[in-house]
């Protein structure tokens, strides 16, 4: 894809500074992502979770309202990441046989996307489930924070694992 406006770094000026990407002429639309991550965790940690056994309380409902406050702050967390206006959050929990998988799904209307909403919620949302848990589970680790779909805008839609879509 050499040549291919996706093979530039965006984020830096000609003279190699940090900038923050202009979108000023790009048109508002209606936009949305989905991020996952992982806890992984002794199985007795997970059981105690289901059970409502750890003694802060209901973890997952609270890791649910971190991921959606998450969505909120990321311009403010992640330095060149411009303020999205977010239209909904939808945060899904699996249990695994020794993990609990996150799905984020963010939706916007803005002239850029929110796939950094998305993320960052989904790793906010996994450091939440460890800060409730660490101190009955030390060897806890989060893993694969990853963007698995995108959608509106000039770049189309991305399925993690599909070829991009050309815009």
């Amino acid at each position: 894809m050499s040549g291919d406006k996706r093979d530039e770094l965006t984020h830096f000026d000609a003279a190699g500074a940090a900038r923050m990407v202009p979108i000023g002429p790009k048109p508002e639309a209606a936009r949305g992502a989905t991020a996952t991550a992982r806890v992984v965790m002794q199985p007795t940690t997970l059981a105690r979770i289901e059970a409502g056994e750890l003694g802060k309380g209901d973890v997952l409902g609270v890791a649910r309202l971190a991921a959606i406050m998450a969505t909120k702050t990321t311009a403010g967390a992640i330095p060149l990441c411009h303020p999205v206006r977010v239209t909904a959050v939808d945060v899904h929990f699996s249990l695994e046989p020794a993990a609990v998988a996150i799905r984020v799904t963010v939706e916007a209307v803005d002239r850029t996307g929110p796939e950094m909403e998305a993320m960052h919620a989904a790793g906010i949302a996994a450091l939440t489930i460890y800060d409730m848990c660490k101190s009955v589970d030390r060897e806890m680790r989060i893993e694969q924070i990853a963007l698995v779909e995108k959608w509106g805008g000039k770049s189309g839609h991305f399925v993690r694992g599909e070829s991009p879509t050309p815009p």
